[in-house]
């Protein structure tokens, strides 16, 4: 998630984003694809639907996102946004194209959240689980068939129970919302932020 606070724009890198993998690698997860296809994967992932409608409305916003912002990388989660600074793709976990998908999509409400809440802190743990809640719930990261690929069964309320799962998760990360702040942070927001589907007239 967002490593730091901004408004929300950016400006373009002076190059563009890197087409080979860095030479240092965190461990990999089993299974994951190629680095040639996963960049081509981010690619291809731009043209999703949901991925250009949000696009589109971060730049209604008065928010311009660099194709070169959103790229492809090595690290040690599945993907983050960081406001002022991008959208990282993290190549060594991805297994196939709907999980890149996925990550954009999620990483994008951020960028959403970023442009258009005034003075967002990503350092305030009620802001960051704010966002957290709508990407979850706006991206289709919890839709019952990809909770059954990962083994969570339950089918009735499956969805906001994952969506706070994650989101609470995700806080947790989260240096200064650790503890009991975290769960706090989500229970406080959650009826707002759930119920809060922008850019969408209503969840996707």
């Amino acid at each position: 998630m967002a490593a730091a606070a901004g408004d929300g724009g950016s400006v373009p890198p002076k190059s563009p984003t890197a087409e080979a993998p860095p030479a240092s690698q965190p461990r990999l997860t089993p299974n994951t694809m190629p680095w040639e296809r996963c960049v081509a994967g981010v690619q291809s992932a731009l043209k999703d639907p949901l991925a250009r409608f949000l696009r589109e409305q971060i730049e209604k916003a008065g928010c311009t996102v660099w194709p070169t912002l959103i790229r492809a990388a090595i690290c040690t989660a599945s993907g983050g946004y960081t406001s002022g600074k991008g959208i990282e793709v993290c190549c060594n976990h991805m297994r196939k194209q709907d999980e890149i998908t996925q990550v954009i999509i999620h990483e994008l409400v951020h960028a959403y959240d970023d442009c258009v809440v005034k003075n967002i802190n990503w350092n305030n743990c009620a802001h960051h689980a704010c966002s957290e809640i709508r990407a979850n719930h706006l991206s289709g990261n919890c839709h019952y068939k990809r909770e059954l690929m990962k083994g969570f069964l339950k089918i009735k309320g499956h969805e906001p129970e994952c969506v706070k799962r994650r989101a609470l998760l995700s806080v947790q990360n989260n240096p200064s919302c650790r503890g009991k702040a975290a769960k706090e942070a989500v229970e406080n927001v959650w009826d707002t932020c759930y119920n809060d589907p922008r850019p969408f007239d209503k969840a996707p």
